[in-house]
């Protein structure tokens, strides 16, 4: 329930350390220059990744406890309607969306089967949705319900899941658990390399093109985004630096779908409701504009914003696929990538001649490739081949010591939107980009890449502005302080409503 006993306004910021030191130049000339130290969170556990992971997964468990539901709707096939519990997760039952509900029913919880007995169900899809949502209540409590959608995870896994476990290990190199990366994978694409959505979102995690043409600019090697072994790479370093930003996952996957402006919002709209942890300050300042967009009007359009039910909905669906993960990657053997950085273009027809492999296995671990492979893009093969360039795997041998030691102190940056997203604050991450750069490796130069990416979305959007001037509109903070009174209460708060067209592709 929403809770007006305090609105408290928290300042996410601290204070950047600055210190001067005198230095000589190559010229000679001894000069002073600013060095701004970066600031660090306290310290902790010895694992910053499990402690927040752990931390992220007990707030799920408090704000949403329904996310398991999740894992089965992204692994059904697609054409039936899931209804799972809100309380726990767990599944109710399955319906065809086409079909007699009383007859073709799979009830995976027995006790139920008898619900809908002597029950004249209403025609219209729609309404029988809502109508078998209200029964099911009566027995079993607050329930989710959706359409599901498991079909493209289906078909990929016969050409793809022999790499699931790959994948996870590239993840985690970046300080990303394997099973949170892979789950958003499965969500945006169903691990597909070659998949494009209606807004021009590419391959294995839906980046915008123009976003990934962006990155590429940045990049001292050309990136082939539709082969999945080079995007989630860079996948896991961005979401990476995201939960470094926030402190947390569950924003930091959630900006992939609402945005940096989005996401900001629900943290400050959180703090408005008396959250003094990131977690907490993003599920119930996201509940809140999700609650106030159901009432009817627009009285309320300037809380919520363009921050809809998928948004809301994004981390829990996330974390609810995370639990399948190692029973995928268990359910098919797996298989070796090596990655070659060629030092040449290099033809299809050589790649199969050598390898005495056919040109559909070649490009199913590259399937960006079209007749040839660019000079210095990385090429994946089921084994190495010398000829073909360097070895590029770095996933398939341990960390260096040096990239080990700037990743961790990367990781245990001070959190905070309002200090990451301020100019002040780059001097601190132009920093971690040289360091990243000089461990000479293919993952620091990963990091360095996509560090100076992230500088330039913070740096040339309006985004710290817009957080800024929201911050201090106090039209917002009253009508944050008048959706106390207006929120939807008792069981329209309680069941989380799914709608199906939501969620489409």
């Amino acid at each position: 329930m929403f809770s007006v006993q305090r609105f408290v306004f928290i300042a996410l910021g601290s204070a950047v350390t600055v210190a001067a030191c005198t230095v000589a130049s190559h010229h000679g000339v001894t000069r002073a220059v600013v060095v701004v130290a970066p600031p660090q969170a306290p310290a902790g556990a010895d694992d910053p990744i499990a402690a927040r992971r752990r931390a992220d997964v007990d707030a799920m468990r408090t704000f949403r406890p329904g996310y398991p539901f999740w894992r089965h709707v992204f692994t059904l096939p697609d054409h039936s309607i899931a209804y799972g519990s809100a309380v726990d997760g767990r599944l109710l039952v399955t319906f065809p969306a086409r079909g007699d509900w009383t007859r073709h029913a799979v009830w995976a919880d027995p006790a139920l089967a008898g619900l809908l007995q002597g029950q004249p169900l209403a025609h219209r899809l729609s309404d029988r949705r809502e109508q078998v949502a209200h029964l099911l209540e009566r027995a079993a409590g607050p329930v989710l319900h959706n359409s599901t959608r498991g079909d493209s995870l289906l078909q990929s896994m016969p050409t793809y899941g022999s790499f699931v476990g790959e994948w996870s290990a590239i993840y985690e190199r970046f300080g990303v658990p394997g099973d949170i990366g892979l789950a958003q994978a499965i969500l945006e694409s169903g691990m597909s390399g070659t998949r494009r959505s209606e807004a021009n979102a590419v391959g294995f995690c839906q980046w915008l093109q123009a976003n990934w043409k962006r990155l590429n600019h940045f990049s001292p090697v050309p990136l082939q985004g539709q082969n999945q072994t080079t995007q989630a790479a860079y996948c896991a370093a961005y979401l990476s630096v995201l939960a470094t930003k926030y402190g947390s996952f569950i924003p930091a996957v959630s900006e992939h779908n609402a945005g940096g402006t989005n996401v900001g919002r629900a943290l400050i709209n959180g703090e408005r409701l008396g959250a003094d942890d990131v977690r907490a300050q993003y599920l119930m300042g996201s509940q809140l504009a999700n609650d106030l967009r159901a009432l009817p009007g627009t009285r309320y359009a300037a809380v919520y914003r363009s921050y809809g039910p998928r948004s809301y909905r994004y981390a829990e669906m996330v974390f609810g696929i995370a639990l399948e993960v190692d029973r995928l990657i268990a359910s098919t053997p797996q298989a070796e990538i090596h990655a070659m950085r060629a030092t040449r273009a290099i033809s299809l027809a050589e790649i199969t001649t050598r390898m005495h492999l056919s040109a559909k296995e070649v490009r199913r671990f590259n399937p960006a490739l079209g007749d040839r492979v660019p000079a210095n893009a990385a090429l994946y093969l089921p084994a190495y081949v010398g000829e073909f360039g360097r070895d590029v795997a770095f996933w398939r041998r341990p960390a260096t010591a040096d990239y080990a030691a700037v990743l961790d102190d990367f990781v245990r940056l001070r959190p905070g939107t309002e200090q990451w997203d301020d100019r002040a604050f780059a001097p601190v991450l132009a920093g971690f980009k040289r360091r990243f750069a000089e461990t000479n490796t293919e993952e620091g130069m990963v990091m360095a890449t996509v560090l100076a990416y992230a500088m330039d979305q913070a740096y040339t959007s309006p985004r710290h502005a817009l957080l800024k001037e929201f911050r201090r509109d106090p039209r917002v903070r009253l009508l944050v302080e008048q959706a106390a009174l207006e929120r939807p209460t008792s069981r329209d708060s309680r069941r989380a409503d799914v709608v199906r067209s939501s969620f489409r592709d």
